[in-house]
């Protein structure tokens, strides 16, 4: 049977209660409540998604506030091809090549539903940050925001980048035959290619970032960096033939390059941390201690933040509940 309105009300207060930091200063909670909390989670994730994924699938021919639509977003590059050199009607309109049936329903789903989650992803994004926050310090909560926020910008910044190379990667390769070939791309193909440029160009650009992320924790320092200067950025070069989809050269220098200078602030960063490190280490006298000598931490246990009076609310002994399973 269902749970009734009151009885649901109640659980989620004693959810939000185990999930707050303020009533729940430690994060403890049990696997019942952690596998509760993550099912919460997720189905309101995958509603924002679904929602998202809707909105998508009618942005597709909606022009909002006299901003292009999704459709006209995706074709414009296969649009910058020169008109002499793609298949045209007799208005030169700009269009694609359909060849299965509902080929351009499930492309127009599965676009709809990629830029859904990129423009939902805040929402979502916050579901899976409220369960795992509970678990973390105060530190590793801030660390994991930078983190994240980095990320996001980085990613956004490689799919914005392929999105204006891609053009010009596609005149290259259509190019080559001169006059004597027509360009009549089918749209799976071309929705594909473009998709799978803007997902390596946005996932390469996190590549730097996870070398900024293992330098502060200590596993790669300045010095080994500034020694493997030189391999890195020829292994760059060499994933960036290798990662990208299409055989033109524009593509693969213009994520190589990018790369390359990414990798280069990230070497300046790891500078600039292992050089205050350094300094901290000598201001505290550690590198000046004999090897049997303890070092001078203060291991003196903090108190726990201790919520107020009002905050916390009696929890009464769990019984267990047998049609919680049905």
């Amino acid at each position: 049977m269902g749970a009734s309105p009151v009885g649901w009300w109640s659980q989620r207060r004693e959810r939000r209660r185990l999930t707050s930091r303020r009533s729940n200063p430690d994060g403890t909670m049990s696997l019942k409540d952690h596998l509760y909390e993550l099912r919460h989670r997720l189905g309101i994730a995958l509603l924002v998604i679904a929602a998202a994924a809707v909105f998508g699938w009618f942005w597709w021919e909606w022009r909002i506030f006299g901003l292009p639509s999704l459709g006209d977003v995706v074709i414009a590059p296969y649009c910058g091809i020169p008109v002499g050199q793609r298949l045209t009607q007799g208005d030169a309109s700009c269009q694609l090549l359909q060849t299965q049936p509902f080929e351009v329903f499930m492309i127009r789903l599965k676009v709809g539903a990629g830029a859904g989650m990129a423009i939902s992803a805040p929402l979502w994004l916050y579901q899976v940050w409220r369960f795992i926050a509970p678990g973390l310090y105060s530190k590793e909560r801030k660390f994991a925001l930078v983190f994240v926020g980095c990320a996001s910008v980085l990613f956004i910044a490689g799919a914005t980048l392929a999105f204006y190379v891609v053009p010009e990667g596609l005149s290259v390769l259509v190019g080559f035959g001169d006059e004597k070939f027509l360009t009549a791309f089918t749209a799976r193909d071309y929705i594909s290619f473009v998709m799978a440029l803007l997902l390596i160009f946005g996932v390469s650009f996190e590549l730097p970032l996870v070398v900024v992320m293992l330098n502060q924790v200590g596993v790669l320092t300045y010095d080994k960096l500034r020694r493997w200067r030189r391999g890195i950025l020829f292994a760059l070069f060499v994933f960036a033939a290798i990662a990208t989809p299409g055989t033109d050269p524009i593509s693969m220098i213009a994520l190589a390059i990018a790369l390359a200078l990414l990798f280069e602030l990230a070497i300046q960063i790891a500078r600039v941390h292992d050089r205050r490190a350094a300094r901290k280490r000598k201001e505290e006298g550690w590198d000046d201690l004999p090897d049997d000598e303890a070092a001078p931490f203060d291991y003196t246990p903090t108190s726990v933040e201790r919520p107020d009076d009002d905050s916390v609310v009696q929890k009464e002994p769990h019984r267990v509940r047998y049609d919680d399973a049905t």
